[in-house]
């Protein structure tokens, strides 16, 4: 596992989460705000339900990066190892060619939100069923298995892409990168009940959680039902990364871009504090970087591409510290 070092500034952990929380609400209020040409009412009703869809992906990418993480003992993992990215597109790819380009385009955005997160999560719970045996050594079974099955799905996917015809095909290509467009709202209420549900078990469980990251020998040493605890964490792992997935897309490398700051920043390796300081940055990396480059340099591109790009560049950078290590 890579040791990462704090940086070391004279602020308590608590006093660092307070002032990133505070950035966090100044950033919000700028994307709001800034050049409002049109209507107020239209415009915050606009920015503000693209404003949920940011907050909600990136506090669930921020938080199910950093439980995986935590059972897996290693800190440059994500879950989008384990295939989800894979199945969405798979998922689009059929959906596509079985309704139609024009028809998938207007195809009802709660029947296919359903049919996503469906999907996904039953796909995470099947492989814990049947490969999660209670040991550290079986999550590593579980992991490969991910590895290989995305592969499946990606070989798959790209059998199923040759099969489309050119207007079909440019509907794929556009639906296979995330978008912060506005979901409905009715989507971002069920998103912010299961987020919610999801805070409330973590704050129950936080504490254990510290042990958890502490390895199988010492959870059981202090008590701890590694095997429930660890089951109980992939459940809610694969809740968050297909609630994120199934609103906006794939989004690969924001997990392990905040979570990496996250360990670095936050001057503490509890997970009262490194949850919430994870999600606040998933959330300033999303609103700040969606705001910078609508406002500020005004470049037509997707959020998600240049998040990869960034990300891509930590991931190899983090290979090989740990390689060096």
């Amino acid at each position: 596992m890579t040791e990462l070092t704090p940086v070391k500034l004279n602020l308590s952990p608590a006093t660092r989460l307070t002032l990133l929380l505070v950035t966090v609400i100044l950033v919000c209020a700028l994307f709001l705000t800034w050049n409002v040409k049109a209507s107020w009412a239209f415009t915050l009703e606009f920015r503000g339900q693209k404003l949920i869809s940011m907050v909600l992906v990136g506090i669930f990418i921020a938080i199910s990066t950093l439980l995986f993480q935590t059972i897996s003992q290693n800190r440059i993992l994500t879950p989008s190892i384990m295939g989800f990215d894979a199945l969405y597109i798979l998922i689009q790819s059929i959906m596509i060619v079985v309704v139609g380009a024009s028809s998938y385009s207007m195809l009802n955005e709660y029947t296919k939100w359903a049919i996503e997160i469906s999907i996904m999560t039953g796909m995470m719970l099947l492989l814990s069923k049947f490969l999660f045996r209670g040991s550290a050594q079986s999550i590593q079974l579980l992991i490969l298995s991910g590895v290989v099955l995305g592969i499946c799905l990606s070989s798959i996917n790209g059998l199923v892409f040759r099969m489309m015809d050119p207007s079909q095909s440019v509907v794929a290509q556009d639906a296979f990168f995330a978008s912060f467009s506005s979901p409905p709202m009715a989507l971002l209420q069920v998103s912010c009940l299961i987020l919610v549900s999801c805070l409330v078990f973590l704050y129950r469980y936080h504490h254990q959680l510290d042990v958890l990251s502490l390895g199988e020998q010492t959870a059981h040493s202090l008590g701890i039902n590694y095997s429930r605890l660890t089951q109980h964490v992939l459940i809610l792992i694969a809740i968050l990364v297909g609630m994120s997935t199934a609103l906006v897309g794939p989004i690969t490398f924001l997990g392990l871009l905040v979570v990496h700051l996250a360990y670095q920043l936050a001057g503490s390796y509890k997970h009262k504090i490194l949850l919430p300081f994870a999600a606040i940055l998933g959330v300033l990396v999303l609103v700040l970087g969606e705001f910078i480059l609508q406002h500020v340099v005004a470049f037509n591109t997707r959020l998600s591409i240049v998040i990869e790009c960034v990300g891509g560049v930590v991931f190899l950078a983090l290979i090989i510290k740990q390689a060096k290590s």
